[in-house]
């Protein structure tokens, strides 16, 4: 394959998810419009969004990676079937983004306290985080995995979806079950 040809498929196969990723940004935005009514009554939540979804990217663009060369090298099935490398990867990018996520809470709520600046409670915040975490990563595997699989065998290079559907899925579900992590939170800790 010459380069010309090379670079032409590269962009075939991501124009179609980067243009998802575009809707799903939107689709973010709007989420964050609606969770700024919260704000008041949650005082730094706003600081712990941005770093919430960039450790989402970090920790599942990791998997993705570690998946996405798996499937190059033959050593993972492009199927939802046991195997050890895969659990293996799964598991410990579930347990990184779960702690990270109580980390998140803590060091946000630290961190406004040294600032002077007005905080919810640190079991507040942790628990958002605790929440919205668990949640995105349920989605996150799956989702991941799933259309991994699914170009993989269609014949897509993995490599070039694994951001873009990281991110994509990281801020769509981030930002939603960061709304719902509030909605519970109020009603458990009012």
């Amino acid at each position: 394959m010459d380069f010309r040809e090379e670079v032409w498929s590269i962009y075939r196969e991501a124009l179609p998810i980067l243009l998802v990723a575009l809707l799903g940004g939107l689709f973010s935005g709007l989420v964050l419009e609606e969770l700024l009514e919260s704000v008041e009554r949650f005082p730094g939540l706003l600081v712990m969004v941005p770093v919430f979804l960039a450790t989402r990217g970090n920790v599942y663009g990791a998997l993705g990676g570690r998946i996405a060369s798996g499937l190059h090298q033959g050593l993972i099935p492009p199927s939802f079937e046991w195997d050890e490398r895969l659990v293996n990867a799964v598991v410990a990018s579930f347990v990184n983004a779960i702690a990270i996520s109580a980390v998140i809470g803590v060091i946000s709520w630290v961190a406004l306290r040294l600032l002077g600046w007005p905080a919810a409670a640190p079991y507040e915040l942790v628990a958002i985080m605790l929440i919205a975490g668990s949640l995105t990563s349920v989605v996150l595997v799956f989702g991941l995995l799933a259309v991994l699989f699914a170009g993989y065998n269609a014949g897509y290079d993995p490599d070039n979806l694994v951001g873009p559907i990281v991110t994509t899925l990281g801020d769509i579900f981030g930002m939603l079950f960061l709304f719902v992590a509030v909605a519970v939170v109020e009603v458990v800790f009012v």
